[in-house]
């Protein structure tokens, strides 16, 4: 294995020795949380420290007894693909009063716990935030009370706080995507899928009611994932006269040959005098002026539950380990915080500087101030609405003229479709004729071109695969001297499952193979429920990039997984069914092997099976599963769609003032490294990045960028399966604040 570098440190020196950390859920329940607690439990476990559950929330918090228990690293098995939160959640009245807290210091003092790791909404975290500033007087009163001891004040003086935001309706400012936002999304996405099938079928308009009270983030992000027709959210009522707009714009997209109309309401949608706007208002509205079959579907807290989505374990894995980090690290004088995302990176915020932005939302909001309440939900939340109104709503065409193409390249991945409706309805938005290049590159020296318009690309968000069909920009930047028809703006965009694209985090597809892994990897661990013993070895695609068996290792709960980049031997398999034997002994039933198609020429899926069968004989027994293209298949997830609808709008309005600054005497002409680009995301940024720039960062035989982000996710897969390894901290989130300007180009969460 790979050793340790110097930026590394060992589990020995991240001590929580002689500490007590205790993890609640408060508020709203989101899918999710219980990997938060999963990993919040068993980083403390690693570190030393003492971890508690305490169950009800608040509530258990006051009640104490049976509610604040131990936790121990078997505790928190076989619960990341649970949704909800398997500790409870609940409302608390009592903790509101003085009293009511004063009993939960008690309550925490006699289990010597002084860090606190709060999973829940604003709320929950204010509340765990005036826990705090009263922490030293409440031990006061209980030691005038004789509750507790003198010395106790002293040797429990300060309460750490840490909070994670669990909430599906993404409304908490500060952090990119909360845990469930991505879950929920996938919710509204099936049961829109499914409802397009059937409206299409009687040629209906369907009205679908989301949650989002106070927020419209669902609602928007999901109309932009299925390309619904109208949408409807808080934070921007419509105009005066929005009904009339509406239905001239349902009866146009009915005489362009759609067969159904999709309109999507946040719960608390509003119009500009603070009046709420209900499906039914809506329904009855379509009915009289159209004439159109409608119905009202209200999705409801369906959105809570089910399973998951690889992005939320992922997510909630990541702030778990970075609480107890914060934890360990804070002092008497640090602020509570926040674990939060920017981009793709972890970042520590105050907690109460979060909590005032996000209640300046929905004051601006109370006041009318609906632009600013936009801009006050973050840069995420503008791009959304700005890139909806951009594809949905068709404007004048300007006076630009060129001709634009586009075409896929290698193999599909769920997303491409949605990328390519993109940039072509924001290509003609900007005045160009589109063209759509049929079957990649062999499409385009045969010819395979024909003009594609609006109404073409409508209901393309939802495909998979690539309706384009699917070597590279490279070779058209190094044709450019031979031939000066490649003196062209050209910009690439990532899109494959693999994630192997050099200048990019992510891909357009990885996220839909991921959950494709993922979701097979539950079933079939499922499949071993009250069997004997069983571990499973799964082989999964990628080529030599093991973004796939690792992230999915992550988010599936593995107990290995051998890529190409981390070379391993003989030892280090046996090693790691040692390890698994022992697990096998004292705990789990199930173990999970994940295995990159290309890790090792020798150590074959067939020979790791056979190794882990006859090493484990008489503890446990094998099972292997080869999982092929099945993750290259299916509808893309909310997040593909996103990420690819939101990159390519970028990337067309690159490409049309690029088209404008080369275009000189008649003709365009770009040769310029500037002028062929790759646009990806970079930790926290959209960059457009030449791609001559980029031959020095890829590993050219292997298809592989020669550094890679994930592999810093590695040790946190391997330290929750108990491993005792190295974890790098020097990219641990450092406590930043909430008004910084963040980078131009920043897109939270990427696509979300």
């Amino acid at each position: 294995m790979a050793q340790p570098d110097s930026k590394k440190i060992f589990f020995e020196n991240l001590s929580g020795a002689g500490k007590a950390i205790a993890v609640l859920t408060s508020g709203g329940d989101a899918q999710g949380m219980n990997a938060a607690v999963r990993a919040v439990v068993r980083m403390g476990l690693y570190v030393g420290a003492k971890v508690y559950f305490i169950h009800e929330g608040y509530q258990g918090m006051v009640d104490g007894g049976e509610n604040i228990k131990e936790a121990t690293w078997e505790s928190v098995s076989s619960m990341l693909q649970v949704g909800g939160t398997v500790i409870g959640s609940a409302r608390c009245k009592e903790f509101r009063t003085h009293e009511g807290r004063l009993k939960a210091a008690n309550n925490l003092v006699k289990r010597g716990i002084t860090n606190l790791c709060v999973i829940g909404g604003d709320g929950s975290l204010t509340g765990a935030n005036l826990f705090r500033e009263e922490w030293s007087g409440l031990l006061g009163e209980l030691v005038e009370q004789g509750l507790i001891e003198a010395d106790a004040v002293q040797k429990y003086s300060a309460l750490h706080i840490v909070g994670m935001v669990g909430s599906i309706d993404n409304d908490f400012c500060g952090t990119d995507m909360t845990i469930g936002t991505d879950s929920a999304l996938h919710r509204i996405i099936e049961v829109v899928d499914a409802i397009m099938t059937t409206a299409q079928s009687h040629q209906r308009t369907f009205v679908l009611e989301v949650m989002g009270r106070h927020c419209g983030y669902l609602a928007l992000v999901s109309a932009l994932a299925c390309g619904a027709d109208w949408v409807l959210i808080p934070e921007m009522p419509p105009e005066d006269g929005w009904e009339e707009k509406m239905c001239q714009k349902l009866s146009a997209n009915r005489a362009g040959m759609k067969r159904l109309n999709i309109i999507i309401v946040a719960e608390g949608a509003i119009d500009h005098n603070n009046k709420p706007i209900t499906t039914d208002y809506i329904k009855n509205l379509v009915v009289k002026c159209l004439g159109f079959d409608t119905r009202v579907t209200i999705l409801g807290h369906v959105q809570r539950g089910g399973t998951p989505s690889a992005f939320d374990r992922i997510l909630a894995s990541r702030m778990g380990v970075e609480a107890v980090l914060a934890l360990l690290e804070t002092t008497a004088n640090t602020p509570a915080c926040v674990v939060s995302l920017c981009g793709n990176q972890s970042v520590r915020l105050p907690l109460m500087e979060c909590v005032q932005m996000t209640q300046e939302v929905q004051k601006a909001m109370d006041e009318k101030r609906f632009e600013e309440a936009v801009k006050l939900r973050g840069r995420s939340f503008e791009n959304n609405l700005k890139t909806y109104k951009l594809l949905a709503h068709r404007k004048p065409e300007s006076e630009l003229n060129f001709n634009v193409a586009v075409l896929n390249v290698g193999a599909p991945a769920a997303g491409m479709n949605a990328a390519v409706r993109s940039a072509v309805r924001v290509g003609i938005s900007e005045g160009h004729k589109m063209f759509a290049v049929s079957d990649g590159f062999e499409g385009f020296y045969k010819g395979q071109i024909k003009e594609i318009k609006w109404a073409d690309v409508g209901g393309w968000t939802g495909q998979g695969g690539s309706l384009l069909g699917t070597k590279s920009l490279l070779q058209l930047y190094e044709a450019r001297a031979t031939y000066e028809e490649f003196c062209i703006p050209m910009c690439m965009l990532p899109g494959t499952i693999s994630n192997n694209v050099p200048g990019t985090d992510l891909s357009i597809g990885a996220d839909t193979a991921l959950n494709a892994i993922v979701e097979t990897c539950d079933r079939i661990k499922q499949s071993a429920s009250g069997t004997k013993r069983r571990v499973f070895i799964i082989e999964t695609m990628g080529g030599y990039c093991g973004y796939l068996a690792s992230v999915g290792g992550l988010a599936a709960g593995a107990d290995a997984a051998y890529i190409y980049e981390e070379p391993f031997d003989i030892r280090d398999l046996q090693a790691n069914v040692e390890h698994l034997t022992e697990k096998m002994k004292t705990s789990i039933q199930r173990g999970l092997v994940l295995r990159n198609e290309n890790c090792n020429d020798n150590y074959t899926t067939d020979f790791i099976y056979q190794l882990y069968s006859e090493e484990g004989r008489g503890v446990f027994d094998c099972r292997k599963n080869v999982l092929g293209h099945m993750q290259q298949g299916g509808a893309p997830s909310p997040f593909d769609r996103n990420f690819g609808t939101k990159i390519s709008a970028k990337a067309m309005q690159w490409i049309s003032k690029k088209l404008v600054e080369t275009f000189r005497q008649g003709r365009v002409f770009a040769n310029t490294e500037d002028t062929c680009c790759l646009l990806g995301m970079r930790r926290r940024a959209l960059v457009f990045q030449p791609v001559v720039q980029l031959k020095e960062d890829t590993d050219f035989v292997h298809r592989i960028p020669k550094e890679q982000w994930w592999l810093k996710l590695r040790p946190l897969m391997k330290i929750l399966a108990k491993y005792k390894t190295s974890y790098d901290v020097s990219d641990s989130g450092q406590l930043e604040h909430v008004v910084r300007i963040r980078p131009r180009e920043s897109d939270a969460s990427v696509a979300m």
